[in-house]
């Protein structure tokens, strides 16, 4: 058997992250991000999309990874980008109930 190599152990990780646990834990992608977008909007007075919270998420992994390689912000950061793509993507007609 062939060992995998690393990329596609964390992409793995992250897929099965944000297809499992995390979503019965904190809802859908849409819920879940769609709240913090409003959240974030009217505390900055901008607005925000679901799908630029992914990417600022992605970047406060990014930041934490200044420090020095830690495979769970590596893995997390791969699952927002990848959730941030599909918010673009697939959410552009879905309404997002406010708080």
């Amino acid at each position: 058997m062939t060992q995998k190599n690393v990329r596609t152990a964390v992409l793995e990780e992250a897929i099965g992250l944000i297809n499992g646990p995390r979503q019965a834990h904190y809802g859908t992608p849409q819920e879940n991000f769609g709240t913090t977008s409003h959240m974030w909007s009217a505390y900055l007075g901008i607005k925000v999309s679901p799908g630029d919270v992914c990417r600022l998420m992605a970047l406060l992994k990014l930041a934490r990874l200044r420090n020095g390689p830690h495979h769970d912000s590596s893995c997390d950061g791969a699952a927002y980008m990848a959730l941030g793509c599909e918010l673009d993507e697939g959410m552009l007609d879905v309404p997002v109930q406010q708080p």
